[in-house]
Parts: C-alpha cells; sequence; structure tokens
C-alpha cells in the first residue's frame, strides 16, 4: 500500500471538511469551475483520484455520467456515502477500462502525486475516444509551492493529521512542462492556465483578502496563482 493511499485512509472523514465547508468549498469550487471549462457539455467522464466524490457530484448535477477512480479505500467509502455510487479502486498508471471508453477525463489535485505521469496520461489517452477532452488541475510551481515540501515535512514530523500535510515526494509544474507532457503523449488543442491565488490553507483573515486579490492576480499576475489547470483534446481519427 503507497504512503498517499495510507494517508487518505486515514484523513477521509476530514477531507470534505477541508474542501466542502467554508472557505475550503469557495476553494474548491473556483478549481472545479476552471477543471469543467475545459469538458465537452455531454458524454461519459472519468475521474481519476477521485477522493470523496465532490468534483463528481457537480458533473453529475449537469446530467452527465461520471465513474471515478482512487487508491484509497477510505476515500471510495467516502465517495459511496455522497451517492456518488459509481465509484472503484485503482491507479492512475494502470487503467481498468477498455481503449476509447470515455468521452472526458479529469483529474483534480493528485497529478502532483503521480510517480509516473506519463504512464497516467498515456492511460487517459487510451481510454478516452477520439475527439475527447483530458482535463487536470495541479498544484503549479512558483514560490510559494517551493516552501512546500519542507512545511509538509515539519507536519509530517509532528504527526499533524490534516488533509496534504505529509510528504509525498510530489512534484509541482511549471506551464511549459505540463504542456510538454501532454503534447508528447499526443494531445492536441492544449490549455494551460493559472488558478487559485486564495488557498484553502491560509488564514481565514488572509484568504478572505487573498479572494478579492485573485481575479487580478489571475489576469494580470497569474505566477503567483498556485494551482495550474491544464487540458488537451484527443484527435479525431483520420478518414
Amino acid at each position: 500500500m503507497s504512503k498517499v493511499s495510507v494517508h487518505y485512509d486515514k484523513v477521509a472523514d476530514d477531507y470534505d471538511n477541508h474542501y466542502d465547508a467554508s472557505n475550503g468549498r469557495d476553494y474548491y469550487s473556483h478549481i472545479c469551475d476552471g477543471v469543467i471549462s475545459a469538458l465537452p457539455k455531454d458524454g461519459k467522464l472519468l475521474d481519476i483520484g477521485c477522493g470523496t466524490g465532490l468534483f463528481m457530484q457537480r458533473y453529475l448535477k449537469t446530467g452527465r455520467e461520471a465513474i471515478g477512480i482512487d487508491i484509497s479505500q477510505g476515500m471510495i467509502r467516502r465517495a459511496k456515502t455522497r451517492k456518488v455510487s459509481d465509484v472503484a479502486l485503482g491507479t492512475a498508471e494502470v487503467l481498468p477500462f477498455r481503449n476509447e471508453s470515455f468521452d472526458a477525463v479529469s483529474s483534480l489535485l493528485a497529478f502532483s502525486y503521480f510517480q509516473h505521469p506519463e504512464s497516467m496520461l498515456e492511460e487517459s489517452f487510451r481510454v478516452l475516444k477520439p475527439g475527447g477532452s483530458l482535463s487536470i488541475c495541479t498544484l503549479g510551481r512558483n514560490i510559494f509551492t517551493s516552501l512546500v515540501p519542507a512545511a509538509y515535512r515539519i507536519g509530517e514530523k509532528l504527526n499533524v493529521k490534516r488533509v496534504g500535510m505529509a510528504y509525498f515526494s510530489e512534484h509541482y509544474y511549471k506551464e511549459e512542462e505540463i504542456r510538454k507532457l501532454l503534447e508528447d503523449v499526443g494531445f492536441v488543442d492544449t490549455n494551460v492556465f493559472r488558478r487559485s491565488f486564495a488557498h484553502v490553507d491560509l488564514r481565514p483573515s488572509v484568504y478572505y483578502l487573498s479572494k478579492k486579490m485573485e481575479p487580478f492576480i489571475e489576469s494580470r499576475m497569474p505566477y503567483l496563482a498556485f494551482n495550474l489547470c491544464a487540458s488537451g483534446r484527443k484527435p479525431e481519427k483520420k478518414e
């Protein structure tokens, strides 16, 4: 069992409180909007690293179909209590689905954990139908996130039981780096942009101030935003 799955098994019951209440809900919704903007308006979605099903729940409300996969049994159990029943245990690097099974693939806040991101993208490309879209959101590399690994190591040593508060050798991406990963696999019409200057883990007073500055930061100083949203499309088959 991986360190990531062990951690999220332990914090599964706290995950919704982190991302589906107060500032966390606002932060997560902002990310969801960025991911959904690059997905088709109908069709079948695979959500990789689905967690407790928060993103799937939003997607299903639009009348679309979704399946989720996650490496944490605890998160899967929570997802099923949310009545997001079509979820399964599995890894992103070896997806248990047939070729060309989905119209869309999504992944929120999990991509930085993948030790073999190329494998995840290749598998996503494989299960997508021609013309299907991939849309992900992950922590990007900037002056703030460069401090995160040290903070996580300290939190781990202090046995802080908080969502994400452990060191997993995660990788934070630059725009050109993640775009190249997508294009090397075969995705076209790629798009990468920054999202979320107001981060969920900020103190409430700092979060409120950051939220007021967020539109300006995202449009004029995007490098200061924490997350990267990246998307691409699988080409149609040639006649």
